[in-house]
């Protein structure tokens, strides 16, 4: 079982384990709560509750459960390893997995710290960055399971990786933090031109600079204040200064 109480006196240690310190984990989890009894109540089905019957895998209290969802996120480990933490078969985890990640979603977007899905204007960038001079584009990419049909297994198949992916772009501020995250695509498609279907350049102020790496060239002729790394050849090599840059 894992050990709670230290966790919750042991402030690096909890970073560590779920990525929020103890005062962000014990504030968060009062909402988180208040999300779980909303979303227990607009998913339970009315039944009798036969002889004998009840809970077998049961995580105790609003914060075990908001520790219990963090802690798959942040280190993902598989169900067994997840149900021996937490004293649980592997199918309970499975089932508290599905029940805890919409609750924690909601719990998020109550709190207004999820990154924003599409970006329309000036002002919704500023509401997602407020208060930035910076911001810092690239892409990434998850192994997906390979596909059985032809087709969608070229699709998804990224040449850069060499295995079939699920591509998506993420955008931060100077702080690290994580404001937009459009929908994943097949790993097949380019940065650029991923960039370009979401069309969010057009709504960045020209005083704010984009940094990017050299999977998006060209941006540079739709945001004036760009800033992408030069790429050498065999024939044209980067001077000493352009390397330093």
């Amino acid at each position: 079982m894992i050990n709670k109480e230290r966790l919750l006196r042991d402030n690096r240690l909890c970073k560590a384990i779920i990525g929020l310190s103890v005062e962000e984990l014990k504030n968060l989890a009062a909402e988180f709560s208040a999300c779980y009894l909303i979303y227990r109540k607009k998913n339970r089905k009315d039944h009798e509750r036969q002889m004998g019957a009840g809970q077998k895998g049961f995580i105790p209290t609003p914060l075990d459960k908001l520790l219990f969802i963090l802690l798959y996120l942040k280190c993902y480990p598989t169900y067994d390893l997840q149900g021996l933490l937490f004293g649980l078969d592997r199918t309970r985890v499975c089932r508290w997995v599905k029940i805890l990640l919409p609750v924690l979603e909601m719990t998020l977007g109550r709190e207004c710290v999820l990154p924003a899905r599409q970006i329309r204007s000036a002002e919704e960038f500023f509401r997602a960055f407020p208060g930035v001079k910076d911001v810092f584009i690239d892409g990434t990419e998850r192994p997906v399971q390979k596909p059985k049909n032809l087709r969608r297994r070229k699709k998804m198949y990224s040449g850069k990786k060499r295995q079939t992916t699920r591509k998506g772009l993420i955008m931060t501020g100077e702080t690290r933090q994580i404001g937009f995250i459009p929908m994943s695509k097949n790993g097949r498609r380019h940065d650029k031109r991923l960039l370009d279907k979401v069309d969010i350049i057009r709504h960045i102020p020209p005083e704010v600079t984009i940094w990017a790496d050299t999977g998006f060239q060209g941006i540079d002729k739709q945001h004036p204040n760009t800033q992408i790394p030069k790429k050498g050849t065999r024939k044209r090599p980067l001077s000493p200064e352009q390397k330093s840059l």
